[in-house]
């Protein structure tokens, strides 16, 4: 099989759960190496950075009247979200470490495992 022929196989089979998954599993796995390297504060940034865009996305999602979640979850990933934001800065500023992103990551990680009645999987 053609790497062409698996992208678009994986594409017709991927759910919006399991690609929110693989994304939230490549930036949590981007976080832990660069926290196992000794990387910290602002050299944390691209991992960071990243992670801060998909929970922005998160977020514009859970906004829209239009998204289909229940009230209660999309108000938890907008607060969630807004929690990511901030808690970022203090990452880069040195006040923080990491893990407690990387935790979040992997709680929803988990969640999301879960709803597609697949096993959860640590981030490379």
């Amino acid at each position: 099989m053609s790497v062409n022929a698996y992208v678009r196989a994986q594409k017709v089979a991927a759910t919006p759960r399991s690609t929110e998954y693989r994304l939230m599993s490549e930036i949590t796995g981007e976080m832990l190496a660069a926290h196992e390297a000794g990387l910290s504060g602002v050299k944390l940034a691209p991992a960071l950075h990243r992670n801060r865009q998909v929970w922005s996305a998160f977020r514009n999602l859970c906004i829209d009247p239009a998204n289909a979640l229940p009230e209660e979850l999309r108000a938890g990933i907008i607060s969630l979200g807004l929690w990511v934001d901030r808690y970022t800065s203090l990452v880069i500023t040195g006040r923080e470490s990491v893990d407690q992103l990387i935790e979040v990551n992997r709680t929803v990680m988990s969640g999301l495992a879960n709803e597609n009645g697949t096993a959860a999987h640590e981030p490379a």
